[in-house]
């Protein structure tokens, strides 16, 4: 199914963890009209070399018209949830309230397990450390016969390229050669990257994410990722394990799907937060500075180009050609967006 970029500091050989000791897992899976990747994505969980007995999977739908339900009940899944808020994050707040096992998992139904030890060395921080809250996959893995869109995420570490001016992106990254460019504490572990988070939080929480069930409490009607790691920083639990391994994210085929994905992202912000159910504060001072870059380097078009060619330099992949045109309709989605959002009362629904 493919290797993570380069295979940077591969997980080493697992240790023998006896079943026993494997932690029951609950992998919790928004869909909303998700025949096209849900098979391929159910497949590679139960093709994992864990105790199936110690997973349960839960769907939680937003109405899907489709085969998605059909797929999900002939795979065999555990229990199947009613997401009537039909969001990504309204579906992972309804299938965490029905999770019964010790590691809530977040996958998405684009999202394929690139390795039957998957699930193992997903877990494997948890048991060797205590400190271990939370686990995610440090890359997301390249396969060569992914469509343009799906390797230019996959080799960017991102699927938004204005995280990148950001800094607030949480996967390897192959034009900076970081996983992040926020300043947090880290110590290499060997088979993970030991992360303390405090003051500034990478975008982790989705796409493989791991944390114990027991402090994922109190969750409404949406579950947003930075806002759990808030709270779970919050109260003193802030160690965070970088697994040294791959996750597939199948983000879209070409500039159509990415269009469709940009405009639900400024959606579902700008709904969010008209209603006041976003408060981590993504425009502080730096972040404004930031985005001016993004928007003059869009504009002028050339540096953009000198970092499609750069990360051409690294890895060789035709998809960096994307790069220019996916800062370019990023710049128009948002910007139409946010003038939007400047006469509206209310934002619009997600689609």
């Amino acid at each position: 199914m493919g290797k993570p970029i380069y295979g940077l500091g591969e997980f080493s050989q697992l240790p023998e963890v006896e079943g026993e000791r494997l932690p029951s897992i609950s992998i919790v899976i928004p869909t909303y009209n998700s025949q096209q990747y849900l098979p391929e994505c159910l497949k590679s969980i139960l093709a994992q070399d864990y105790p199936r007995s110690k997973i349960e999977i839960i769907i939680a739908d937003g109405g899907s018209s489709d085969n998605t339900l059909e797929i999900a009940r002939n795979a065999g899944v555990d229990i199947i949830a009613n997401n009537p808020l039909k969001t990504g994050e309204a579906g992972k707040a309804v299938g965490v309230k029905k999770a019964q096992n010790d590691i809530i998992a977040l996958i998405d139904s684009d999202n394929i397990l690139p390795e039957k030890s998957w699930l193992r060395k997903m877990v494997w921080p948890f048991i060797e450390d205590r400190e271990i809250v939370a686990t995610e996959p440090l890359y997301y893995t390249y396969r060569e016969t992914d469509p343009v869109l799906t390797r230019y995420s996959a080799l960017l570490g991102m699927n938004d390229p204005l995280c990148l001016f950001l800094g607030n992106y949480d996967r390897y990254c192959v034009l900076t050669g970081k996983w992040t460019n926020l300043h947090v504490p880290q110590v290499d572990q060997g088979n993970y990257i030991k992360v303390s988070l405090g003051k500034e939080v990478p975008t982790i929480g989705a796409n493989g994410f791991m944390i114990k069930r027991n402090l994922v409490s109190d969750v409404g009607d949406y579950l947003f990722d930075i806002e759990l790691l808030g709270n779970i920083i919050s109260i003193g639990q802030n160690k965070v394990a970088k697994v040294k391994i791959g996750i597939v994210h199948l983000y879209g085929k070409d500039s159509e799907d990415f269009k469709r994905k940009q405009r639900r992202r400024i959606n579902d912000y700008l709904l969010f937060k008209s209603r006041g159910l976003r408060k981590y504060p993504w425009l502080v001072k730096r972040n404004k500075l930031q985005i001016m870059k993004f928007i003059v380097y869009t504009v002028t078009t050339i540096p953009l180009l000198l970092q499609a060619l750069s990360g051409y330099a690294k890895f060789r992949d035709d998809s960096w050609k994307f790069h220019v045109i996916a800062c370019w309709l990023t710049l128009m989605i948002y910007a139409k967006g946010a003038m939007r959002s400047g006469t509206d009362q209310t934002a619009p629904k997600s689609n």
